[in-house]
Order: C-alpha cells, then structure tokens, then sequence
C-alpha cells in the first residue's frame, strides 16, 4: 500500500481532557477515536499520541522514524486515574509504521498495536500506520436522503458481499476503489438496494472472514487505503446504493499484537475464563461490565457512521452476548448477581450503543444478528428493548429451509413450517437472511439443498426466493445465491461467474432481479412489514396440495394496491384453483417464477384472470388460477392489458 501525504487534514483538537477522563470512565465517550491513538498534526511533521494502559510501568512509542528504538519516544501517564498515556513524537510522518510498547510491573515487554489506528500494515505484518482520514465526499445528495431509504417501511433489499471473494482479477484481490465499480454495476443492474460487507475492520487471519477483529477502527489493508475505502462508499452512494457494515463487538482474537491483555493484565477482556474466553471461537470476550470498554466499543460503532458515512450496523453474534452460559456448559459460566443467565453488562451496552446511534445519526439503522427468542431485540429503550432497529429472523430462515429440503411428496407433513413465521413475524422488526452462514462448513450451497432432478433443484429455488421477497419483512441474500451458484462458498477464489451465464443460473439471477423491480415498485410489499395491518391470510390450511396463498397490504388510507401472492410447493401443477380476492376486477399477473425468461415452464394465467363473484372464505370474489409447478404467483388489481399478455406476464 502506498502512503500518500494528507491534504486537507483535520483541524479538530486531540488533547485529552479531564472532561473526556470523566466521559471515559462513566462509559458514556462515544468519540474515543478523536481523543485516543495517533493524530497527525496539522502543520507538518508530528503526531499526538495517546493509550489507555492503566496498569503498565512504562509506555513508549516504536515505529520507523526512530528505529523502533524503545527509548527515543517515551509516553507519560496523565497524572489523574484515567490510565492514559500520552505525548507528542516530532519524528512520525503519515504511513509510516508504529506499535505501543509497553513494560509491564513484572517487567514484560509488549508491542501491540494500537487500539484506535486509523490504518494498519498489510498481513501478516501487525503494526499500525499514522494516518489522517482527509478525503472530499461527493454523496451530499445520498446522505441528505438516505432517512427514508433506510427506514422501517422502506424498500431494504440487501446484498450480502465477502470483499475477498466476490470477484478477483487475476487471481488477486480486486480494491476498493475497482470493487466499488464493479459492485456498483451489479448490485444496481440486480436491484438490490443496499449492499452488507462481512467485516471489513482489519483482521489478521483472512480466513476469519472479518470475525476475528484486531483493528476496531481500520479498515483492511488487504483493499488499499482508508480513502480507498472511503472512495468504495462514496461511489456505492452516488449509485443510490446504501452500505451497511457487520461489526463484530462481540469477541475478540488472542493475537499477540491486539487488545488481549494489553497492558499486561486482562484489560479489554474478563480475567476468569468462565466469563472472558469464548469457547466456540477460542476467542476473548469483551468485559462489557468495564466502562472504559463500553466507551471504547460505542466509539467504534459510532466511527464508522462518523468517518466513513455508513449506513448501518449489523451487529454480529448478539445472542453469544446477550447470554453468560452461551456455548458452555454447567459450571462453565458465572450466573449474574440475580442468579440469571443474562448478561446485565451487555444489557446495558447494547442499549448504550443503539441510544447513542439513533442520537447522532437517525437516518441509519442498527441491526442485530440473535438467533434466540430474546425479547424486544428491536423495539425502543423506553419500552425495556435492547434498542436496534431491526432483527435478524433466525427462526423463518431454519424453518423455510427445513421445508425446502423436504421432498415435494412430505411436504404435506410439514406444512406448518410454511405458516408457523406469521404467528411471530410481527413481534419484532425483522430482515429475513439467506446468508453466509447457509452456505458454508458442509451446508452446502442453496441450490443443492433444494430436492429433486435439476428442473425442480431450479424451480424450488425460484419458488424459496418469491415467497420471501413476499414475505413480511426486509431481505438479505449472499453473494452467489442470486445465480444458484452450485458450489459451496469459499473465501478462496471467487464465485462461480461462469455458471452466471448458463440458462437455469441466469433465469435465477434474472427472477432476482424481477423480484427487485416488483418489490420496489409495489409499497404493499415493503411499507407495512411490522404491523399485521400488512398481512392477511388467504389460504394457510392447503397442507394435502401445499398450497398457501395470502395479501400484502398497503398502509391504511393508501391508494396502492394490494399483492396476491399463491405457491404452490410441489411440481403438480393446479389448474382452477380458488382463492378469494378481496376486490372485484381484472388481476394481473406482475410475477411468476415459472415464467420462461426465469428458466421456468412457462405455465401461467395469460397475463391476469378477472374476478367472478364467488364467494371463498370472508371475500365475496375470487380468482381461479392456474398454479404452476413449484411455484409463486404475484397478482395485484388492475386494468386488464390492451394486448394479449404472454403466459408469464
């Protein structure tokens, strides 16, 4: 990576004050970063050092410009009870490469890293980079905007990327800047609205995915520069396309150069291993019960919607914090001062955390991954929530996916998978995931989940993708799954864009993009997605034929239309099937996944059917419809058209 000079550098002041000393040990500093780590200085060569090393005997820094001599820039500690060390180094210029070297009581010698570097060295190399973060936006337009793009009845269509492995060039990894064009292109040709990156924040072991975070404050290395990455959002912005990052403030990695035991005691972490090592990750645990922690992490979250214009957080692992016996054992965990399995501390951060975001930045959202049945992950505060704005639906993805293993003939016995999201799907505001951890560890890819010959692989998959972009809530699709890629994700090499073009995986990638268009443009389908205002069952009790049919319905008062949504889930296909219409007139047919273009057989309704007034459940109209094989049919009221409409309109 090449060290290009400033330009514009920041003239914002980095002394720590006694006012910051308080904030920082109340764990209420949520702008750490402007205070803490290396700030260059504004009028030529220097920087203002800063680190939290309360119980070290000596602080000193070491990097290029002195030869990483330990004696040339020694720190001093502040004098009060806030355990900074600070100091000015004349020498240290931009790019050039440090670490914090600290003498323990007992007289060890650490080098770590700097907790708040702006930027880090390239892996396998650990030491940070004095850095300034001047860059010129150009997505004035996005973020004066962006409030309504990212609300609660918003289109959100998410496309969830793994930077290393979406594309390569040559066998190298494409950077920020080239990947911004690319990903640009696609992620608008497709129709998703917002892109989710898998942790960007510097990790040393690529094939951690992200998950293994050193460097809470810096992006990788592995893609360029911060202004490289700053470029990635810029232009993603210019292209009306949000970016939401996962974060991970979960746990931490035990590399020697990061924050385990930093100062020579068990600093960022717990000291008993019951409560501050992760066993699944052999990793460490935050200490979220220390304050100067939690200012640290908010600080953190807060960084990126402050420097990088992010959109969002999509805070990783939420259950593993929300619980003190998660992954363990009994005995293995200390209950908490109630006698409990809830992590009170973590309680309080999570809560701290989403407060100060909504504060600052209220046209961005939280989103929290919990895989449990906690309640009210994704309502306010002030109603005893945890605060985020959304939630991951962990129980409609394992469900769906059950039921798409299933072969076609049993699948009357599990109807109930079909059905069963709706009796909680409005207990929280939720995204509903096909992500990464689908297709990964043996899962298999998720068009090798489906069942059946090659056709009903492909037609299971169209079917899976049109009942949840017409299911209550937002979407998340990884990268590869829009094109049935038939290989299971690997972060080594990139996906399979030679299968792209072949007849089922296009019609796939096209259905996708179709799904898009008609999601987008149809606000039944996306403005009422947490209230059952939203929804109506039409047919829920088809289990002998698999056959469920329901409404996505406008906002009261609104002049939109309705959506009619019916799958039929086995490869017969229902001729003058029944469904009652909730108004009279011509239905068009606006999707069908077995359409042609999509790979599909072609079977359908000639463009739309009219109403006839025959009464079915509570409607006194319905519809007789041809139900495809394996498949899902939007219909919404409208005009019949002034030319014969293909069998796939």
């Amino acid at each position: 990576m090449q060290a290009s000079p400033p330009q514009n550098p920041a003239s914002t002041t980095h002394a720590f004050t006694a006012h910051d000393a308080y904030l920082f040990r109340e764990g209420t500093h949520s702008r750490l970063y402007q205070k803490l780590g290396c700030h260059l200085r504004a009028d030529g060569p220097g920087a203002d050092l800063a680190v939290w090393a309360p119980n070290a005997a000596a602080v000193s820094v070491i990097g290029d410009w002195n030869g990483w001599n330990p004696d040339a820039d020694p720190l001093r500690p502040r004098g009060d009870d806030s355990g900074v060390w600070e100091g000015a180094v004349a020498g240290i210029a931009h790019g050039q490469a440090y670490k914090f070297r600290i003498v323990t009581p007992g007289g060890q010698v650490l080098e770590k890293a700097d907790p708040f570097a702006l930027c880090s060295e390239l892996a396998p190399a650990t030491a940070s980079r004095a850095w300034a973060l001047d860059y010129t936006w150009g997505d004035d337009d996005w973020m004066a905007t962006r409030g309504a793009r990212n609300a609660l009845d918003a289109p959100l269509s998410i496309y969830e990327v793994h930077l290393g492995s979406w594309r390569r060039e040559g066998g190298e990894f494409m950077g920020y800047r080239a990947l911004a064009h690319a990903l640009a292109d696609y992620v608008v040709e497709l129709g998703f609205t917002h892109v989710e990156l898998m942790p960007i924040t510097e990790h040393p072991f690529y094939g951690s995915w992200g998950y293994q975070t050193t460097g809470y404050f810096a992006p990788t290395a592995r893609y360029g520069t911060p202004q490289d990455f700053m470029y990635f959002v810029d232009h993603l912005h210019q292209r009306g396309i949000g970016v939401l990052l996962d974060w991970v403030p979960s746990h931490f990695p035990a590399d020697a150069h990061g924050l385990d035991r930093f100062d020579g005691t068990h600093l960022y972490e717990h000291a008993d291993p019951r409560q501050g090592y992760h066993p699944e990750w052999n990793s460490s645990i935050f200490n979220y019960g220390r304050h100067e922690v939690r200012s640290f992490l908010v600080s953190s979250g807060m960084f990126w919607l402050d420097q990088y214009h992010l959109d969002g957080l999509r805070v990783d692992a939420v259950a593993s914090m929300l619980y003190l016996d998660y992954a363990r054992k009994p005995g293995e965990w200390i209950p908490n001062r109630h006698g409990g399995r809830e992590n009170l501390e973590a309680i309080e951060f999570l809560r701290h955390l989403n407060l100060a975001l909504y504060r600052d930045h209220p046209d961005t959202v939280s989103i929290a991954e919990e895989s449990t049945a906690w309640p009210m992950v994704s309502r306010p505060i002030e109603m005893n929530g945890l605060g985020f704005g959304m939630k991951w639906n962990m129980g409609w993805m394992h469900d769906s996916l059950s039921y798409m293993k299933e072969d076609p003939i049993n699948r009357r016995y599990h109807h109930h998978k079909l059905t069963f999201s709706m009796v909680y799907a409005f207990n929280e505001n939720f995204v509903l995931p096909l992500s990464h951890d689908e297709v990964v560890y043996g899962k298999g890819s998720l068009i090798n989940k489906m069942p059946g010959d090659d056709w009903q692989q492909f037609a299971n998959l169209r079917t899976l993708f049109g009942l949840m972009w017409a299911h209550p809530g937002k979407k998340l699709l990884f990268m590869g799954c829009e094109f049935a890629q038939r290989r299971e994700w690997t972060h080594e090499g990139q996906l399979e864009w030679d299968s792209a073009g072949w007849d089922r995986h296009a019609g796939v990638q096209r259905l996708v993009q179709a799904l898009n268009g008609v999601y987008r443009d149809h606000p039944a389908l996306h403005a009422v997605d947490f209230s059952a205002e939203g929804f109506e069952w039409l047919e829920a009790d088809d289990a002998a034929q698999s056959v469920i049919a329901f409404l996505r319905k406008p906002r009261h008062g609104s002049a939109d239309a309705p959506v009619m949504v019916v799958c039929n889930m086995t490869p017969i296909p229902r001729e003058n099937y029944i469904v009652g219409a909730p108004e009279a007139g011509y239905w068009r047919e606006v999707l069908n996944s077995d359409a042609r273009e999509f790979g599909g057989a072609g079977w359908g309704n000639l463009g739309g059917v009219d109403s006839t007034p025959v009464r079915s459940r509570h409607h006194s109209q319905s519809l007789c419809l041809t139900l495809p094989p394996l498949s899902a049919l939007y219909l919404t009221p409208s005009r019949p058209p002034a030319h014969d409409a293909d069998d796939h309109a």
